[in-house]
Order: structure tokens, then C-alpha cells, then sequence
């Protein structure tokens, strides 16, 4: 039986591109299980009935490695839970040598924890990099006399006020997202949206 697992870190994100890769692996709607929440733990529900229904000879399917979370330990003990005690296989679409159903000889396995080990470490050490980022930009922007009072719901209305401190040069980038609590690819993405909507001008 084939299985495929979707995450999306909030409600607001938009899950279609995992669903429709997926979709074109041939995995049937109902086999699909999907939590809107942080990876930063596996308390997941719909993640945990797909685990109880895992069985030795099923694959989980999964877009990236980072579905499973962002903890480097939470990953490999969750792929040593599936693969090792389970006895499923698990292929991760964005990186084909993650397919275990492939070179199950001993060279295959040993490439393949190779691999998952340093992607894995790879996500963590991005996550701790954007926390750092964040500090930082916060430090910066207090440094200029920012007040921070109750962290605000970030909202478009909220970016379009920041950016224009940002087009202004009164902010830097990783000051602007400091501020909002949002990542600088949000920060990016929501430019591009508000720009082709004419919301905001171009920073000259």
C-alpha cells in the first residue's frame, strides 16, 4: 500500500504543490494525511494514524525530507521508526537517492543514511539560522529605537507599513522581518504579490 504525507506549518499556507506531487505519483486522496502545524515535533494526529497503518512492504511517499520536521534527531528517528521497525519504505520526491524501495543492497542503504544525515542536519542548521537572523535584525532595529510591544498577527496591511520604513532605508530587510516575525522568503514572496497587485512600489 502506498502512502503519501503532506505539512504545511500554518493553516494559511497553501499544501496544493505537495498534494499535486502526490498526485501524479499516483497516490490515491484517501491514503493521503496531511497536518497544518510545525515540524518541530511529531505530535502530529494525522501523522500518527498514518504511522499506525504503516506496515512492513508499504512506502510513504513525501515531496522533502523537511515534511518530517526541521530536528535533525525527530528526522532520523522517525525514518529509523518507518524503515527499520516498521519495515516500510520512504521516497522523498525533491531527492530521488532518498528512495529506499531503490538499491537495497548494502552500499544503497549506506548511501542513502549518508545522505539523510546531512539533509537532515542541513534543515536544522537552516532553522537555527533563521532564529539567529531574527535576533539580530531585532537587536538592529531596537538599536535604532524600535519599540516592541505584543507581537502582532502579521497581516499585508502590517507588511505594506514596514516596507515602507524598508523603501525609505529607515529599516534593513532582516530588520523588516524581525519586526513581523515572518522569514525573509515571506518577506520576498509577499513583495512580489503586493507589487503585481500595485499595492506597493518598486524600491528604487
Amino acid at each position: 500500500m502506498n502512502y503519501g504525507y503532506v505539512r504545511v506549518s500554518t493553516k494559511e499556507q497553501n499544501e496544493d504543490r505537495q498534494l499535486i506531487a502526490l498526485d501524479e505519483c499516483r497516490i490515491k486522496i484517501d491514503k493521503i494525511y496531511m497536518d497544518k502545524q510545525s515540524g518541530k515535533d511529531f505530535d502530529r494526529t494525522e501523522y500518527k494514524k498514518m504511522i499506525k497503518r504503516l506496515k512492513s512492504g508499504d512506502v510513504l511517499v513525501i515531496k522533502s525530507i523537511d515534511r518530517l520536521g526541521r530536528n535533525y534527531e525527530e528526522i532520523l528517528n522517525q525514518w529509523r521508526e518507518i524503515t527499520k521497525v516498521k519495515k516500510a519504505d520512504i521516497i522523498v520526491l525533491d531527492m530521488p537517492i532518498l528512495d529506499t524501495t531503490q538499491n537495497k543492497d548494502l552500499l544503497g542503504t549506506l548511501i542513502s543514511d549518508l545522505v539523510l544525515q546531512l539533509l537532515s542536519y542541513v534543515a536544522e542548521n537552516e532553522r537555527t539560522n533563521i532564529r539567529q537572523r531574527q535576533a539580530e535584525g531585532i537587536a538592529a532595529a531596537k538599536a535604532k529605537g524600535v519599540i516592541f510591544g505584543r507581537k502582532r498577527k502579521y497581516n499585508p496591511l502590517n507588511y505594506i507599513e514596514i516596507y515602507e520604513k524598508t523603501s525609505a532605508k529607515q529599516l534593513k530587510v532582516i530588520e523588516a522581518t524581525a519586526i513581523m516575525g515572518i522569514s525573509e522568503s515571506t518577506y520576498h514572496r509577499t513583495k512580489r504579490e503586493l507589487l503585481a497587485l500595485g499595492k506597493i512600489e518598486k524600491l528604487s
